[in-house]
């Protein structure tokens, strides 16, 4: 018999794909002449088009935000727990989109795309791109869908970022911004976590140079270890110490090398599941974009000034334990914006789950966005 999906489920759903011959000139001059955008959407789009939602994924994210791919699926989307009818992100209030950026590996033209002009993998030909490229992107898919406005632009971490950079360069198309556990700009710390992740994939003998498809085989051993040492960035010691303290998985001290904390444990096989789902070069793209982000650049590194052009209202949320994105980074954008006069929330979540806190049902934090989604004008008339 077909399977009964929990009532605040958005049930099952189908990505779709936008495929644009429009060339894309990106932020280091190149240009892509083509390119393929994979997408999922949950609610209905009301007549006037004014209650639609972009949601933009962080690092390891994709368009799979919410529901189930088919009936036998274990696994909902990645924020299945603010996304679906009555929750905080409401699919009976609003239509949902949610991408998989440019540059991706579940979907959309990324490094291991078919390069239409050489026939083979892109690999690491596939063009570096920005925050700014993705937002660019972004409002390509807007326009195919006929969105001239969204209701509200969300994300977090890196998905922040781009919900700050929708807000600078294309004010008039979003009415409200919801940056959650994010920055203005990476700290010279947060870019040298990143270096050191490039370096265990770089450093990788089935590297290849970035080949490693041609070869049949992947960098694992460095995608484990950029795996792991992202993953203890992103929990906080608290979070740490109630998860695993310091458990041995066998009870004593083996005196070696092996597996012996229970700490070790998980993040090996954090380590290895990632290796086996993500590409190495998307991996080695994303930081990047994460590296280069800074939107006050071209406003004479003037965060204030590059906010000025925003003109929808904000809620910014930071968690007291993530010290990837410290709540000074988000009090810094919440600074800038009231200096302008902006329309602007913001609280700082007391929660010990670290930077990942964001994809927590925490109830504080799932309430307070639930509250601020609802005050939407033209959210609650879908049809």
């Amino acid at each position: 018999m077909p399977r009964i999906f929990p009532a605040d489920s958005v049930g099952l759903v189908t990505p779709q794909r936008m495929d644009v011959n429009e060339p894309l000139t990106l932020a280091c001059a190149r240009v892509l002449d083509s390119y393929t955008l994979v997408y999922e959407t949950y609610g209905t789009l009301n007549a006037d088009k004014s209650n639609a939602v972009l949601i933009c994924h962080a690092l390891s994210g994709h368009h799979h935000a919410a529901g189930y791919h088919h009936e036998n699926d274990t696994k909902a989307g990645w924020w299945d727990n603010c996304i679906g009818p009555n929750k905080a992100i409401d699919t009976n209030q609003f239509f949902v989109v949610a991408l998989n950026n440019l540059g991706g590996c579940h979907g959309s033209s990324g490094p291991s795309s078919l390069n239409p002009e050489t026939g083979r993998i892109y690999g690491p030909d596939f063009p570096l791109v920005t925050v700014r490229d993705w937002v660019q992107v972004q409002a390509r898919l807007s326009d195919y869908l006929g969105i001239d406005c969204w209701a509200a632009i969300v994300g977090g971490s890196l998905g922040g970022m781009q919900v700050l950079q929708w807000a600078v360069d294309f004010p008039a198309r979003l009415r409200s911004a919801v940056i959650i556990a994010s920055a203005p700009k990476l700290s010279a710390q947060n870019i040298a976590f990143n270096e050191v992740a490039r370096q265990s994939i770089l450093s990788d003998p089935d590297f290849h140079g970035g080949r490693y498809t041609e070869m049949d085989t992947i960098p694992k051993r460095g995608l484990i270890l950029a795996r792991m040492v992202g993953h203890i960035t992103y929990l906080s010691d608290d979070a740490m110490k109630q998860k695993f303290g310091r458990d041995l998985k066998s009870g004593k001290f083996l005196y070696g090398y092996d597996v012996e904390f229970q700490v070790e444990s998980y993040l090996r096989h954090q380590g290895e599941v990632f290796s086996q789902n993500f590409d190495a070069n998307t991996y080695l793209l994303m930081t990047k974009a994460l590296d280069y982000f800074d939107p006050a650049r071209e406003f004479d590194d003037n965060l204030q000034t590059a906010l000025a052009r925003a003109t929808c209202r904000f809620l910014v949320i930071s968690f007291t334990t993530d010290w990837r994105f410290a709540p000074e980074r988000s009090q810094e954008i919440v600074n800038a914006l009231m200096a302008q006069g902006k329309q602007v929330a913001y609280a700082d979540i007391d929660a010990p789950q670290g930077h990942d806190s964001f994809l927590f049902p925490i109830p504080r934090y799932v309430t307070l966005l639930k509250n601020f989604m609802n005050s939407i004008d033209g959210g609650r008339h879908a049809s």
